[in-house]
């Protein structure tokens, strides 16, 4: 005999409930009926009490997402009526053709002052700071940079009373006024740089920006294994401890060597003592590179100036 239906449709439950896993609304074992004589606690087959599928199980709301909001640059107008087009400055840089500057202003690749430019129509002093890609562009035509190779037996002054041969003898024929960046000592040769521009020297030599210098010097040899990590490490001097950034040796013969010494220091005789205090006095010394410049195959005596891309890098080396 076929039991009679309850009114919400389930056949009839025993005595405690219904069978175990009963249809719809039904309640399992041991399940008490809830308020409107629904099932509750273990067991309920009801669907309104499972969590969604892919949920913690949780009642607690999600919180909103908050979406970070992008850092908008501040506009700052940079336009100078009685300027000049920065696209024209730019041109006259050498940073590129006039249309190569428009690309770049367009792309916002170009800053004045701390402040990205994209508007074509601009104009600006030449003594305001103008990067492209973060790196300095120079637009005052009046600031030179050259690299200069010293020979020997010449001292790095403009001048000298006692009538040597000096670093003024090589560019009096210049109407500028120029002086070298750092010094070498009479009895070194090599790279120096020459410029008008004070603030870019003056960075370039203070140790506190760690412009790198780089030497070849001609050493006693054979040198010991451990010669370098010493450098490395520090050296005592008279007048304080000094290290090396890096050393390497570049080529060994029976009785001397040639080791390359790179060193951000500025004291004066700073490598020979080096060298001295570690038992390998310096028999010849050349500075070959002052950050990205290189001395290249510039004759002793003889000066290049610098390309548009060597001074950016001379900025950005001393971080300006």
């Amino acid at each position: 005999m076929t039991p009679p239906r309850s009114r919400d449709g389930s056949a009839g439950a025993g005595r405690g409930g219904g069978r175990p896993g009963g249809g719809r609304g039904g309640a399992g074992q041991g399940g008490r009926p809830g308020p409107r004589g629904g099932p509750t606690g273990a067991g309920a087959g009801g669907r309104g009490d499972r969590p969604q599928r892919g949920s913690s199980g949780t009642t607690k709301k999600s919180q909103p997402t908050r979406v970070p909001q992008e850092r908008k640059e501040p506009d700052v107008d940079m336009h100078d009526p009685d300027g000049i087009r920065l696209q024209k400055l730019l041109a006259a840089a050498g940073v590129g053709s006039r249309r190569v500057c428009e690309n770049l202003i367009s792309a916002g690749r170009v800053e004045v002052d701390g402040h990205t430019v994209r508007e074509l129509g601009v104009r600006i002093r030449p003594d305001q700071t103008v990067h492209v890609d973060g790196v300095k562009v120079q637009l005052d035509e009046t600031r030179v940079y050259f690299a200069f190779n010293k020979p020997l037996n010449v001292v790095t002054t403009m001048s000298d009373e006692l009538g040597r041969i000096n670093i003024g003898d090589y560019v009096k024929d210049r109407t500028d006024r120029l002086f070298h960046v750092g010094r070498l000592d009479s009895d070194t040769e090599g790279l120096l740089l020459l410029t008008n521009d004070g603030e870019l020297a003056h960075r370039l030599q203070h140790p506190q920006y760690g412009v790198l210098k780089t030497y070849l010097a001609q050493i006693r040899g054979p040198v010991p294994r451990d010669m370098g990590r010493q450098l490395r490490e520090g050296v005592q001097l008279e007048d304080g401890p000094a290290s090396v950034d890096s050393f390497r040796v570049v080529d060994s013969q029976p009785g001397k060597a040639l080791v390359e010494v790179v060193l951000h220091e500025g004291r004066k005789h700073i490598v020979r003592r080096l060298l001295d205090a570690v038992g390998h006095p310096v028999i010849s010394l050349v500075r070959v590179q002052v950050g990205p410049i290189h001395l290249g195959d510039t004759k002793p005596g003889k000066m290049r100036k610098l390309t548009k891309d060597e001074v950016g890098k001379l900025y950005t080396a001393a971080g300006l």
